[in-house]
């Protein structure tokens, strides 16, 4: 079975990732609201929504609500870094969620609504370290508590069930609980020269 074709950039979701391009995997509560977030940005080539960093081999969101498998809701993104760095997608991650909440994002209670970034190498790895501390530093000026954010090594990514793609591009008023602090992520240098 072929898989579905991206209702925004038009191509399927299994497309192979063009040379010089790079993914990203992030979890910021309801993966609905955080795939939008993510299509609209200038260098994005492609999103899809699933879940990562459990047990259970290619889990159904049911399940995964249902709390058994450990999984959290993640959103995967490709991006031609020539035209949108890294670190601007860190960026845009800790300013649109709270990472202060633990296993949840306001109304949405659970560990599938943890906050986590997955990286893929060494760099990605030091970027995401270096901007949890800083931004972790600029939320302890504004009272809030310690970030909960998970930073994991890559490991497997399940793909959502087709209804959940580009969600709120099909139903534009649905439920989107995604909310940010108000507190200013900087755009963080690294050694890769962004």
């Amino acid at each position: 079975m072929s898989a579905p074709i991206h209702r925004i950039f038009g191509r399927p979701l299994d497309a192979e990732m063009p040379k010089g391009y790079d993914q990203a995997i992030f979890g910021m509560g309801c993966y609905w609201g955080v795939e939008r977030l993510f299509w609209q940005q200038e260098g994005v080539w492609l999103t899809e929504v699933g879940f990562t960093g459990g047990t259970a081999e290619n889990p159904s969101y049911k399940q995964v609500c249902a709390g058994g498998t450990g999984h959290a809701e993640v959103v995967r993104v490709v991006y031609d870094s020539s035209r949108v760095s890294y670190e601007r997608l860190l960026q845009i991650f800790w300013e649109n969620h709270d990472p202060t909440q633990g296993n949840r994002q306001g109304n949405d209670v659970g560990s599938q609504y943890r906050s986590l970034v997955m990286v893929f190498n060494d760099s990605q790895k030091a970027a995401a370290e270096l901007s949890k501390a800083d931004y972790g530093n600029r939320l302890a000026v504004q009272g809030y508590p310690d970030i909960t954010t998970q930073i994991i090594p890559a490991g497997p990514f399940w793909r959502a069930e087709d209804d959940h793609q580009q969600y709120l591009d099909r139903y534009p008023n649905g439920y989107c609980g995604l909310r940010g602090t108000g507190v200013k992520a900087p755009l963080t240098d690294t050694a890769e020269g962004y």
